[in-house]
This record gives structure tokens, C-alpha cells and sequence, in this order.
């Protein structure tokens, strides 16, 4: 838990068990084994409920707030360990580690009791006022009764958030012996503090650079403890007569909040009225709490070199850092993205919008306070030290040249259908920064010949690479021309920037702003002419939409000692030519419904999206047709196959609302279209809920093979998308 603010009050649990080897668990990794884990339930604002399977145990972690004062409320948090199976003869001690640090403005004092044991903290700080934090005596679960806890303290100046497991753990000692009376004692490893200031940096530092408490208390499972935030402000205003949010009244504030959560969700989404399952509702609920609960605040300077407008220039410019700025933003994924992407970002506030509007505004209006003078948002935002020491170095800097999808425009799509008038309001003070940004990408990322557009930034063609990768596209190393150049004409691109262009035009008329109509809307309609975008990218010698570059299909990874695997060109030579790479990229125009329900063009993309030769699966449409010869293939050595067959389900989900579209609307296809959403829904929730019964996680992606979940997990950014195709909610 911690204040949205740039220097925060943060509290933080690390747990043990101790045993042969004990493990540290502290931060949420890719490979520790721990899982699955996730949110039952989360309202993004004051309550949620996680479990965690940590080999032999189960922790539940669950935390309600409870507003008063003039700084935020009071809050408590339970933590309940008990055996995985029930019957287990030999019970596990463990401990929890409890912590507060503070960023150097806070002050904190520990309140010791006459046997020098912790009796509570208390603390002031600008934000927050007075507040203390109490650590409860350990009970059994679900009931008052004692259990013994050993208790060990530690007390010292902040070594900065990616450090503090490590400076635990270097500390962890094994001589304490846990001796509940009656019992034969156990060792375990505790922490070999006092409550004396223990200052190891240079001296005089301790205040300035905050500190770092933490009480540990380790207790045989199963048991529960709870920790209390109390505000000053909030007691003195009326909490204190309500009692100590702890215990029965902690239990009846989860209780309640539990059942609120189970009203509202079924009040929002409707699954129970439309005859889902109680194991799909589950699934909906965990899908959503997954996307609240990750939720965070981030705040710090990111790396950017500058667009030196020149492509290809050898003007050698240093990254530099921009000015420290706040984010409030949704994750893709915990445990491997802790950390906000652009492109995500408008698929994950698509679904936060329907449970909580004002949350979506408040996320929309920190991303959009990233712009820059040019008009330019940074497509992965590392921002702080926790976030930095999380990410691979090249992918540190951002490039100022290089675009993302403009997907933050779906949510605002939604708001303008919507007619709220607190979302109008918002869209009135944030209009001149979504127009900036919508003519950054329109100009910087044209193409070759007027209305055609390129995504900036593809891979170099390096020996070691079968196709250079188009990051800034969000497809990875989804297949474009085998040979980067100018002349290329990117087809998703240009359907995002139609789409953009389409969205701003409405969002200008309803506002009134008659300049920005009559700059926007010509070219609005220019984009959404569909003689033109058949001109650019219609492929007759392919029968579907196409990228237009210099290519060929005679390229492979051929092994060449001591290179490893290198790319081989052979014949025919590359030419400029439309790109034989039927995937994703050649639906857009019918993704993003660009098209006209009577369009010649719809009735060929239902074909090869609905063919198993190409893109239908029996668990949703593949990223890349199985009939590709880069279907499956890796790019390089070191770089496996990600958008080259793979089921993902923000697109799917994008298809999904299409076909539901074209289904509502009279013309040729439309029963053909509302037959493949029915078909293609059952084959999307089926696949991710049979995978969530199987593993406890939702996926970043799934094979187009057996249907299982790929790549990292949890990845409950846009994989939560599932619930709204549940819904039918496009």
C-alpha cells in the first residue's frame, strides 16, 4: 500500500516459511515458483481480497478502507496463512514481515511496551497528518483465540525500494528459536534488530533519506494477523467511535464490501442475467480485480532521445532525462510488465471504464500529461528506481520519433457514446492535448505518398534477423517487407489514424470546436474513403489488404558457424510488392470497422479469418495465418516466435466487437458476421477459462495449437478483455 504521491508513505509484506531451505518471497517474479496467485476480488478504490498458493500454503491478503478525516481514512490489512490441504500432520512455522518505509520527509517512532516489544508506530507526515500503524497479537483464522507469535523488530534507513529484500535477507539470522509454552522450541531465521536507530549509511544521512521498519512475527500456521493504519484526522473526526477497524468489525467490513462487490459486478456486467456460468462469473470477477488490483502509482524520469528529424542521420545525441512526472496507470502483467505501455493502456481502460468512469478519467488524464512539446507519448513508461531495475537496458530509452497505436481513442470513443456529462467535462480540458497528439502521429509517421503512413523505428536488417522487428507497431515481429526501407506502407497504421482522425472529428463537433472540424474533417473523410485505401493497400494477386514494401518470401535462418543461425536471401530478389503476410495486420480495415457493411472487401476478410487453413482456431483467431511461411518461426536464435500464431486477445477482442458490428447491421454478410461472433466467442472464453480452471492465470497469450497459456502470467491487462466479450459488452 502506498500514497499516490512523489515521495511515498509505503507499507509492504514479505513472508517465510522456514524449513530446509526458506525463501524470501517479497516481489512478484516470473520463474519463484509461487502460484497461482491473484484477486478474488478488488474495486480499484478501498477493498480486495488475493490468494496466494506458495508451495505447501495458502495466504489470503485481503484489506478494507474506511474514509474520515482530511487525509485519506483509516485502513486495515489481514493476512491469514493456513495448509494447502486440509489434514496436514507436520504444521509449518512461518513468518511475516510487516514493513513501513518512508522517502525522507516522514517521521516515524516506534512505541515500545515496559519488555521492549513493539507496541505500535506512529508518524507524521505532510500528506497524512498524525497516523499510526498497529500490528495485532496473531490469532486462529476466523476466530479470536491467541496463538503464539515470536516477534523480532528492525529498524534503518531506507536503502531505496529494488534493495529492501536483499537487505532483509543479508540479515536473516538462524539462532532465534520460536518456544511456544509447552511446546519444544524450533529455530527460525529472524532479523537481529532493536529498536535503536541503526544508521549504516554516512552519517547524518538517516533522516534526509528516509527510513525502513520492519516487524516480524512468526507464528506455527494456520493463523491470521492484522495490521491497522489509523489517521489522526480520521479518528478525531468520528472513526474512533466506530471502534478499531480490526477483527469482528474488520470481518463484517470485508463481508459487506464482498457482497457490494458481487451486486455492483453483476449490476454492471450481467453475467448471471445472460446465463453464464458460476465458474464464468468467477472467472469475470477474477478478471476484473486482476486488472484493479494492479493498478499503480508511479512517479519518476524516463529516458528519451530526442527526434533528431532526420531518419537515419549520424548525429550521435545522448539520451536525456525528461522532467520526473506522475502516471496512474493499469499493468499488463505483475509479475514481468510492472509498468505502463501505451498501447495496453487503451485496451485495459476499456473495461475499467464500465466499472469505474472516474478512475479511467483520472488514468487518460496522466497519460495525456506526458505529452510532449511536439505531441509525443512514450510507448513504455519506466519511471522511478523500482520500475527501472525491472527492465532490460535496451528498452530503457524511449525514442521521440517512434509511435504506438493510438489506443487511449477507444475509451474516449466509448465516453462519446456514453453522454456523461463528468466524462464531457474531461474531454472538454483534454481535447487540446488528444488533438496534439493525434497530429504528432499524423504527421511524423506519414508515408511514402499522401495518406499512407509508416511506422518509424523498425529493426535494423541485422544478419542474425529473419524479419526486423516493427516494436512501435505493438506487433512485435509480426512479418512486414523483408527489407526496411521508405517506401513502406504500413496497413494497421493507417487504420489507426483513420480511426483517430474519425473519433476526433465527433469528439470536435460535440464540443463545439469548429477550427479543429474543419481541419479534421477532410481528412477524416479522405482516410475513410475506401476507394483510397484500396488503392494503397488492396493486394488483388493475395485477395486480402496488405502492406506495400520492398520484399521477398526467399528469406531463412540458416545455421552458419560460428555465427549461429544467420538470414539467407535467395531468389526471387526483393522488389517493391505487396507483403504475403496474412495475419492480424490484414484484418484492420475490419477491425477497427472501417468498413462499409455493404464493402466488397468484407466478404473475403470473413473468409480467411474464418478459415482453419489461415486464421481460425479452435481457441480464437491466430496472430498470423497457419498457411504463412513465417507462421511459428522464430526471428532470431535468441528470439522466439510472439505474433506469428499465437492467440491474443485484445485483437480477438477487437474482431469479436467488429463481427457483433457487422452482425447489427443490414448487408450481405450481416448473419454470416453474427454467426462468427457467436462461434468465435464460445472459442475465446472457452479456451480462457479452461486454461484459468487449469492454472489459476489468465495469459498474455495462447497457443493456436493445444489452446494453453504462453508467455508470462498473470497477465491480467488486456486478457481481462475476456469478461467484456463475456458480456458482449464492444
Amino acid at each position: 500500500m502506498k500514497t499516490r504521491s512523489p515521495q511515498p508513505l509505503l507499507t509492504g509484506l514479505m513472508w517465510a516459511q522456514h524449513g530446509t531451505t526458506p525463501k524470501l518471497r517479497h516481489t512478484c517474479e516470473q520463474g519463484d515458483g509461487v502460484g497461482p496467485y491473484g484477486w478474488e476480488f478488488h474495486d480499484g478504490l478501498s477493498f480486495g481480497r488475493q490468494h496466494i498458493q506458495d508451495g505447501a500454503l495458502r495466504l489470503t491478503t485481503e484489506f478494507v478502507k474506511r474514509p474520515g478525516g482530511q487525509h485519506g481514512g483509516d485502513w486495515s490489512w489481514r493476512v491469514t496463512v493456513e495448509p494447502q490441504a486440509s489434514g496436514t500432520s507436520a504444521l509449518p512455522l512461518v513468518s511475516l514481515f510487516f514493513y513501513v518505509v518512508t522517502d525522507g520527509k516522514e517521521v516515524l517512532v516506534p512505541e515500545v511496551e515496559a519488555k521492549g516489544q513493539l507496541k505500535f508506530i506512529s508518524g507524521h507526515s505532510s500528506e497524512l497528518g498524525d497516523f499510526r500503524f498497529t500490528l495485532l497479537a496473531p490469532t486462529s483464522p476466523g476466530n479470536t483465540t491467541p496463538k503464539y507469535g515470536s516477534y523480532n523488530v528492525f529498524w534503518s534507513s531506507n536503502p531505496g525500494l529494488p534493495l529492501l529484500t536483499e537487505m532483509v535477507k543479508s540479515r536473516l539470522n538462524g539462532w532465534f528459536q520460536h518456544r511456544p509454552p509447552g511446546a519444544s522450541p524450533e529455530r527460525y531465521l529472524g532479523l537481529p534488530g532493536s529498536l535503536k536507530w541503526e544508521d549504516r549509511g554516512p552519517s547524518g544521512q538517516g533522516q534526509g533519506q528516509g527510513q525502513f521498519l520492519i516487524q516480524q512475527v512468526t507464528v506455527k500456521v494456520p493463523f491470521s494477523v492484522e495490521l491497522v493504519f489509523e489517521s489522526g484526522s480520521a479518528q478525531a473526526g468520528g472513526n474512533q467511535a466506530l471502534g478499531q477497524l480490526a477483527g469482528s468489525l474488520l470481518t463484517q467490513a470485508l463481508e459487506s464490501h464482498a457482497e457490494a462487490f458481487r451486486e455492483r459486478f453483476e449490476k454492471t456486467f450481467q453475467l448471471q442475467k445472460k446465463g453464464l456460468s458460476p465458474e464464468e462469473q468467477a472467472l469475470g470477477q477474477a478478471a476484473l480485480s486482476g486488472l484493479l488490483g494492479g493498478i499503480g502509482y508511479f512517479y519518476g524520469q524516463g529516458l528519451v532521445l530526442p527526434d533528431m528529424k532526420v531518419e537515419g542521420s549520424e548525429q550521435k545525441v545522448a539520451p536525456a532525462l525528461f522532467p520526473p512526472v506522475p502516471l496512474f496507470t493499469a499493468v499488463p502483467s505483475r509479475s514481468f510488465f510492472p509498468r505502463g505501455f501505451l498501447w495496453d493502456e487503451g485496451f485495459h481502460q476499456l473495461l475499467v471504464q464500465r466499472w469505474d468512469p472516474r478512475l479511467t478519467r483520472e488514468a487518460l488524464g496522466h497519460w495525456l500529461g506526458l505529452l510532449n512539446a511536439d505531441g509525443w507519448i512514450g510507448r513504455e513508461q519506466v519511471l522511478g528506481d523500482e520500475a527501472r531495475v525491472r527492465v532490460p537496458p535496451e528498452f530503457l530509452v524511449q525514442r521521440a520519433a517512434h509511435a504506438n497505436p493510438p489506443t487511449l481513442l477507444l475509451p474516449v470513443a466509448h465516453m462519446l457514446e456514453g453522454n456523461d456529462p463528468a466524462d464531457l467535462a474531461f474531454l472538454r480540458r483534454a481535447f487540446p492535448r488528444l488533438h496534439a497528439w493525434f497530429s504528432w502521429l499524423h504527421q511524423s509517421q506519414a508515408g511514402p505518398v499522401p495518406l499512407s503512413y509508416r511506422w518509424r523505428g523498425r529493426d535494423s536488417a541485422l544478419p542474425t534477423l529473419l524479419n526486423p522487428k516493427t516494436l512501435p507497431s505493438g506487433l512485435d515481429d509480426y512479418p512486414r517487407a523483408s527489407h526496411p526501407s521508405a517506401t513502406e506502407r504500413h496497413l494497421d497504421l493507417r487504420c489507426w489514424v483513420a480511426l483517430g482522425a474519425r473519433v476526433l472529428v465527433q469528439l470536435a463537433e460535440q464540443l463545439g470546436e469548429a477550427e479543429a472540424v474543419a481541419e479534421l474533417g477532410p481528412l477524416a473523410a479522405s482516410l475513410g474513403a475506401e476507394e483510397i485505401l484500396d488503392e494503397l493497400h488492396w493486394a488483388p494477386e493475395l485477395g486480402v489488404f496488405a502492406d506495400f514494401g520492398n520484399h521477398t518470401k526467399a528469406v531463412h535462418l540458416k545455421p552458419r558457424p560460428p555465427h549461429g543461425l544467420v538470414r539467407v536471401v535467395g531468389r526471387p530478389h526483393p522488389r517493391l510488392q505487396y507483403v504475403d503476410a496474412l495475419g492480424y495486420v490484414s484484418l484492420f480495415p475490419l477491425l477497427l470497422r472501417l468498413l462499409d457493411p455493404h464493402s466488397s472487401r468484407l466478404g473475403p476478410l470473413l473468409d480467411v479469418l474464418a478459415d482453419s487453413r489461415h486464421l481460425w482456431s479452435p481457441f480464437g483467431l491466430r496472430s498470423l495465418a497457419a498457411s504463412s511461411p513465417f507462421y511459428g518461426q522464430r526471428n532470431s536464435e535468441h528470439d522466439p516466435p510472439y505474433w506469428r500464431g499465437a492467440v491474443w486477445l485484445n485483437v480477438n477482442y477487437l474482431a469479436l466487437g467488429a463481427l457483433h458490428h457487422y452482425g447489427h447491421l443490414k448487408g450481405p454478410h450481416q448473419a454470416r458476421a453474427a454467426k462468427l461472433h457467436s462461434e468465435l466467442r464460445a472459442n475465446v472464453v472457452g479456451n480462457v477459462l479452461r486454461q484459468y480452471q487449469a492454472t489459476g492465470f489468465l495469459w498474455e497469450q495462447y497457443s493456436d495449437r493445444d489452446g494453453r497459456g504462453m508467455g508470462c502470467r498473470p497477465f491480467q491487462g488486456w486478457t481481462s478483455l475476456v469478461l467484456l466479450a463475456m458480456a458482449e459488452d464492444y
